[in-house]
């Protein structure tokens, strides 16, 4: 099995044909990033091994009587479950390790929150596709064996991918290789016996199934958590850094989306539809963040209109967060969310919103109408700043008093002040916020600066005025919308595993009349209609509707009518050798119970129930035929064949529509 991890400047035994083997990061690199992913993987096999201790002094309880037996197994018990919520605490501890995600130079800016990949175990598809190629397919399984190790090391390759560009297009080359599988290799009818283990993101609870919709499910989780993993990495003190960090969180956002609509019913609580709902909200608000500082990353002038424009940008982006953390807090959420992600959406809550009133204290503070301002302009832009005006006075009576001007600025100073005391209390709340210095010196820097412009203007002999300054309303030039990757096309419908198949009949064409007694139909691949039942073909077993694979040495899945037309239209008297295949009946197969399950808290029945595919074939344009062609390799050509998946596209050129990956390994792209 060729290997996938192989560190820079190392070389292959040999040369890699077309570019495609894919490379992940190297497992050993000891950085940040994976040392978090080690100890995640470490944390997940504990946890399962205390669950499975719990779960066996549980049917202990139940089973006996004795008193003394029921006294121990009940101490043990209390060890196990303090064993777990210790676990439980470590693994949330490395999903608020965020600082490690940051890039390395950030020296002015909040840290974001990026998702942790969700772990998994090896799986083993040799002997179950080689048996399932035999028996389906009519073909010996070991003559595809390079092809399966090929996939097995692409799907070790996806457990560490690196965290760039690259890395999503393995994952998605990967999860495109799982549609084809599951149209070839995973019928309706049957089990493979092929079982796919994950660990929750959030809980490091085991879930365990063959439906490879759990396999795709957590793929699609894991390219949205890398998109996140992007974003967190992007220089945000340069434009290009923050438009790829807008990009990232978009795509993240867009691939929760997705499968959130695709698969409804999923056992993995991180993928449950309420806990999708709330990261997509969370990275739609990172990237109203990064578009905030994008807008302010030239400088924010001093002028009227300029301020309230900031002011209702950080509003909206305040009100982004409000969303994330009023949804956080919902249970049973607000139990499996780390409480670093929980107070951190409060605090940027309080934050933007707090920069938005100073923006507007600064505004009027700072500006006074004068006789060439434009007064219908200004009296505009003050109006759409608030649902309902301070005290029921018109907006240009604020503009024209000097001390109206001055005590609702006041009033947005004290209304900042008191949001960042708030953000600043709720950063001393987490012990894990404490470690971010960065967020520390920015929350006081913003808080000093709103106190430095307050005592500005605060003059000893005027009356306190105790006036609430209204709510902003939130505005934005640009949201931030999901972005869902481009879609990917889905293999033929027709010659898949939903399919049974008879083995490869060989038939003797010979001309009678210069006539073969049957007529052709379809695109690709042909098929027989009209047959004569009195011709020689049908007397050497030929059937209406038979496909033809082969003219004479000739493979010809993928050849059009014409191209078949053209080799038989060279038989003479002695005739030609044909191959066909014909369909058979599935409707009397019995349905197979649910799947196999294994998930903590679910039922051992519980099952995905994955969006079907639509099936409605469009017509394929005919090509040449492979080099090596196989029952295999049907169904890949049909490049318009209808689907309801959405991810990146990948191109590919063998019979296992291999993706073409560069030869190159990128030291930056370690973790």
């Amino acid at each position: 099995m060729t290997d996938t991890l192989i560190p820079n400047g190392c070389k292959t035994n040999g040369p890699v044909e077309n570019g495609y083997f894919k490379k992940g990061c190297n497992p050993f690199a000891q950085t940040g990033r994976s040392k978090l992913q080690n100890k995640r993987a470490v944390l997940n096999q504990e946890i399962i091994k205390q669950m499975r201790m719990r779960a066996g002094a549980e049917n202990l309880l139940k089973a006996t009587s004795n008193n003394k037996v029921r006294e121990q197994v009940v101490l043990e018990l209390s060890y196990v479950n303090a064993d777990l919520q210790l676990l439980m605490e470590k693994l949330e501890g490395l999903n608020s390790s965020v600082e490690v995600y940051q890039n390395v130079q950030e020296t002015a800016s909040i840290p974001l929150i990026p998702l942790g990949l969700k772990e998994t175990k090896d799986v083993d598809f040799s002997v179950p596709l080689k048996d399932f190629i035999l028996e389906h397919y009519s073909e010996d399984g070991s003559n595809f064996q390079d092809e399966i190790d090929d996939l097995m090391d692409l799907r070790q390759a996806c457990r560490t991918p690196s965290r760039n560009p690259s890395g999503v297009d393995l994952l998605a080359n990967y999860f495109s290789q799982l549609s084809f599988l599951e149209t070839r290799f995973f019928s309706p009818t049957r089990q493979l016996g092929i079982f796919f283990t994950w660990y929750d993101s959030f809980t490091g609870m085991p879930v365990c199934q063959q439906n490879i919709s759990l396999e795709k499910a957590s793929m699609l989780f894991n390219m949205a958590a890398l998109y996140s993993q992007i974003g967190t990495r992007a220089d945000r003190q340069t434009q290009a850094g923050l438009e790829d960090a807008i990009a990232a969180f978009q795509k993240s956002a867009g691939v929760l989306h997705f499968l959130k609509e695709t698969f409804t019913h999923t056992p993995s609580y991180d993928m449950s539809p309420a806990m999708l709902s709330m990261l997509i909200r969370l990275m739609l608000a990172q990237a109203q963040e990064c578009m905030f500082e994008l807008i302010t990353l030239p400088g924010i002038r001093n002028e009227f209109f300029s301020l309230l424009k900031m002011a209702q940008e950080a509003a909206k982006v305040g009100e982004t967060y409000s969303q994330v953390h009023q949804s956080m807090i919902q249970t049973p959420i607000k139990n499996n969310v780390p409480f670093f992600w929980t107070t951190m959406s409060h605090l940027k809550t309080n934050h933007y919103n707090s920069l938005a009133h100073y923006f507007v204290s600064t505004a009027l503070l700072d500006h006074q109408l004068m006789p060439s301002d434009d007064e219908d302009k200004q009296e505009k832009a003050l109006s759409q700043l608030y649902d309902a005006m301070p005290e029921g006075r018109s907006p240009l009576d604020i503009l024209k008093n000097k001390d109206d001007r001055r005590r609702i600025g006041k009033a947005h100073l004290q209304r900042s002040i008191m949001g960042h005391e708030e953000a600043i209390r709720t950063h001393s709340c987490c012990r894990h916020l404490q470690k971010l210095d960065i967020l520390s010196d920015i929350l006081q820097a913003s808080l000093k600066r709103s106190l430095t412009k307050f005592d500005q203007n605060d003059k000893e002999d005027e009356f306190t005025d105790y006036m609430l300054a209204p709510d902003i309303i939130s505005k934005t030039e640009k949201k931030a919308e999901m972005e869902t990757p481009a879609a990917i096309k889905g293999p033929l419908s027709v010659f898949s595993a939903k399919q049974r198949w008879s083995a490869p009949r060989t038939i003797r064409l010979r001309l009678q009349d210069r006539d073969l007694g049957f007529t052709l139909k379809g695109d690709v691949p042909v098929q027989i209609q009209s047959l004569d039942p009195l011709c020689p073909a049908a007397a050497e077993g030929l059937r209406e509707g038979d496909y033809i694979v082969a003219v004479g040495d000739t493979e010809c899945k993928w050849l059009g009518v014409s191209d078949v037309m053209k080799l038989l239209k060279d038989v003479d008297e002695e005739g030609v050798n044909i191959r066909v295949v014909s369909m058979m009946d599935s409707s009397s197969q019995p349905m197979p119970t649910k799947s196999a399950t294994y998930c903590s808290g679910l039922s051992k029945t519980y099952s995905m129930i994955c969006l079907a595919h639509d099936e409605d074939d469009k017509n394929p344009k005919s090509r040449k035929v492979a080099k090596k062609p196989s029952f295999l390799s049907w169904g890949l050509k049909n490049k318009k064949s209808s689907s309801t998946l959405s991810l990146p596209t990948a191109d590919y050129n063998g019979p296992w529509n291999r993706p073409t990956y560069p030869n190159s390994y990128n030291e930056s792209a370690l973790y």
